[in-house]
């Protein structure tokens, strides 16, 4: 494993304009040829290009205009497309968000923008004007550490809920942090879940109370589950075709969402056995709009009985594959649930939370390495990093130096002398660059200075490691922007301007890779994606914007102008 990652990421190169063409047995008339393009073919050495060739939904040559023009072009049946000297890139892979909660998130209401509680109790009092006695109203997106102030009744900074409780009495609320790893419920959703100063916490989850012992209604991590047990009773009465039809449209906002920024393909980051078999479904049928790699999040004594039977590579054409495993080991940082060595700098009675044990976890590590099912864990603090690490090379043993690519999702607050052990085990991190700018103007105050800038989103350091890190968003958790995170991977840069301990820095190409090539490797798929080679599936992004040379900044603001999956152009129109 570390001698492919090695050979296959880091040959960073000088840029050429290189060539490509499919062996003779195909046939040399193509259905779409793409010229007077800027092809930034995103392969190890970041070569250029001006042109490419499609046929059948695979790319049979890339190379210069006047060769691919030339041998490849049938005036009746070729299809020829001038890019003016616009830029074209692998489609992009987001490679962990999640994915459902995308198209639910526009659904429902977005609490991100909000400056302060208040903005948020207006927001939600407005909504429940519209709704009928009853009806549950739902959010997502706040984050309190973002606000302008404080809520005038507080517990560690998080609002209590009888502000809202007193404005919206008939409507059980629940308001989801913008990590996902806490909510907020109301009096009337805590009712339902029958949550009193009495209530006793789940393992891994805290219910935060004032100085009287009542419970506020903030509940982190695993405590959260006593008010979704609560909203799915009221769900209840579903069909399985009211669910199956939520389901498709949820699919369909997300999928307009990711190839509005040229996104074709996801990780996405926790699904059930029955979302999988609903994706497949779909699948079968042609109609899954982005390509889809599933993990899917259930507890050991499930995947006992599941792993042997429900695994999928490259069903429905290459739309869907549903081979790796998620387990979340901890919270995040956020709401003080990212599992640390040592106590918080801003909350020194506590470490954080460990929210699935560690003897589940090594349960379902030796699960998937008998049913060779690729293992996820989500794990953002120190302390919980070092355990996943630990349990990896455990469980794998004499196998650690085989083609396993286990992941940890985020690695994003690392103890130093965990850094090189990715490259070692040839453990993936698979980090969202959103998350460091984002989050940045908390950490320091979470973790203090001494950690901060030792193992905080240390991207450079991982990759002289030798680790490979794909990208993403982690939508909708943050926003599906690929360019965000783009521009944050090169200049770690704040809207106040400052860098973010700029020395963890990518390079260019490297950022590149990280959203094409790097997302393939992770998920077993760089024969068929991640660069424009021959052969590959053609899946290609037009920019007007040239991603590799642009002045940093002009990337928050490029224009995805085409996309195209498997040669059929997939554009969002506006």
């Amino acid at each position: 494993m570390r001698s492919f990652l090695a050979n296959s990421a880091f040959v960073l190169g000088s840029i050429v304009l290189s060539h490509s063409v499919m062996p003779v047995a195909f046939s040399q008339q193509a259905d779409l040829i793409i010229y007077g393009a800027n092809v930034l073919k995103c392969n190890p050495a970041m070569d250029l290009a001006e042109a490419v060739a499609i046929k059948d939904g695979r790319i049979v040559a890339v190379g210069t205009d006047e060769e691919i023009t030339k041998r490849w072009s049938d005036p009746k049946k070729t299809s020829l497309l001038d890019a003016k000297g616009q830029t074209i890139t692998p489609g992009l892979t987001d490679s962990h968000l999640h994915f459902l909660g995308v198209g639910q998130s526009l659904q429902i209401l977005d609490l991100s923008y909000a400056e302060s509680w208040q903005e948020i109790v207006e927001q939600v009092e407005q909504a429940s004007r519209t709704l009928p006695k009853g009806a549950w109203i739902e959010g997502r997106g706040w984050h309190q550490s973002k606000w302008n102030k404080l809520p005038a009744k507080q517990v560690e900074g998080y609002p209590d809920h009888r502000t809202m409780s007193d404005l919206v009495p008939d409507h059980p609320v629940v308001l989801t942090h913008a990590s996902g790893h806490a909510l907020f419920a109301n009096a009337a959703a805590m009712k339902l879940a029958d949550v009193g100063p009495e209530t006793s916490e789940p393992a891994g989850g805290e219910i935060l109370k004032d100085d009287q012992g009542q419970p506020i209604g903030v509940f982190r991590e695993n405590a959260g589950s006593l008010i979704r047990r609560a909203q799915s009773r009221a769900n209840a009465g579903m069909t399985l075709e009211d669910r199956r039809e939520q389901f498709r449209e949820r699919v369909q906002l997300a999928s307009e969402a990711c190839r509005q920024y040229g996104i074709t393909s996801v990780h996405d980051a926790g699904s059930s056995f029955f979302d999988a078999r609903e994706f497949k479904r779909m699948a079968d049928e042609g109609l899954l709009p982005v390509r889809m790699t599933v993990m899917i999040r259930a507890p050991s004594y499930v995947l006992k009985d599941r792993l042997g039977d429900s695994r999928f590579v490259g069903e429905g054409n290459g739309f869907l594959t549903v081979r790796s495993v998620k387990v979340s080991i901890d919270g995040a940082l956020g709401p003080h649930g990212a599992w640390l060595l040592e106590p918080y700098s801003d909350l020194p009675t506590s470490r954080g939370l460990n929210t699935v044990g560690l003897d589940e976890l090594e349960r379902v590590a030796q699960l998937c390495k008998k049913h060779d099912w690729q293992l996820c864990v989500h794990a953002i603090g120190d302390r919980a990093n070092r355990e996943v690490l630990d349990v990896y090379e455990q469980v794998l043993g004499e196998d650690v130096d085989g083609d396993h690519r286990w992941r940890i999702e985020h690695a994003q607050h690392l103890a130093p002398s965990d850094i090189p052990r990715f490259g070692k085990l040839g453990v993936i991190p698979a980090m969202q660059a959103n998350h460091c700018t984002s989050d940045a103007i908390f950490v320091p105050t979470r973790l203090g200075e001494r950690r901060s800038v030792q193992g905080a989103y240390v991207w450079r350091s991982l990759i002289d490691a030798g680790a490979i890190i794909p990208n993403g968003t982690d939508a909708p958790v943050e926003r599906i922007d690929p360019r965000v995170s783009l521009f944050a991977s090169i200049t770690r840069q704040l809207k106040n301007g400052e860098a973010f301990y700029p020395d963890q820095c990518m390079t260019r190409a490297e950022a590149l890779l990280s959203y094409t090539l790097w997302p393939a490797q992770a998920a077993f798929q760089e024969s068929e994606l991640g660069s424009i080679e021959v052969g590959k599936r053609a899946d290609l992004v037009m920019w007007d914007t040239n991603l590799l040379t642009c002045e940093p900044q002009a990337i928050l603001n490029a224009e995805v102008k085409r996309v195209w999956i498997e040669g059929v152009d997939r554009s969002v129109s506006e």
